[in-house]
């Protein structure tokens, strides 16, 4: 069901969907995603809202962390225990690409990091890592 914002405006879908984030590659290796930044994205300084930065960051992470355990037995899912994100440049508008590779792969923990560049002249405006917890459950299972 459609949500409505302030504006009347429906929004709708998962957050991955309203951000805009187009998935390129996912391997446990390597995630690829781009998004085209727009209005929906800024703070009231007409720049990228740190939230942003941080949700792209973590949902690269994600997809990665999950991909890395994929069939792993004993292993249901993971789930983020922090997000660090390091905003470097504003951006305003314009294509957006971000990379995630993993740090360390474990038994029970990994780590992964996400760089967030502009397809325009690829120069770095965010960076973050975010460390997750391998489940044995998933928490809709519990």
């Amino acid at each position: 069901m459609a949500e409505k914002e302030n504006n009347g405006m429906e929004i709708s879908g998962t957050w991955e969907e309203v951000l805009g984030l187009v998935w390129d590659e996912v391997t446990p290796d390597r995630v690829i995603a781009h998004l085209d930044i727009a209005k929906r994205h800024h703070q009231p300084y007409g720049i990228v809202h740190g939230g942003a930065w941080a949700s792209i960051v973590e949902s690269v992470a994600s997809h990665g962390a999950a991909h890395a355990v994929m069939g792993k037995e004993g292993i249901a899912g993971v789930v983020g225990t922090s997000n660090l994100t390091d905003f470097l440049r504003s951006h305003r508008e314009g294509r957006v690409e971000a990379v995630g590779r993993p740090i360390f792969v474990g038994r029970t923990q990994q780590l992964w990091t996400v760089e967030i560049s502009r397809a325009s002249d690829g120069k770095l405006v965010s960076r973050g890592q975010v460390r997750f917890q391998n489940l044995q459950v998933l928490p809709a299972d519990r």
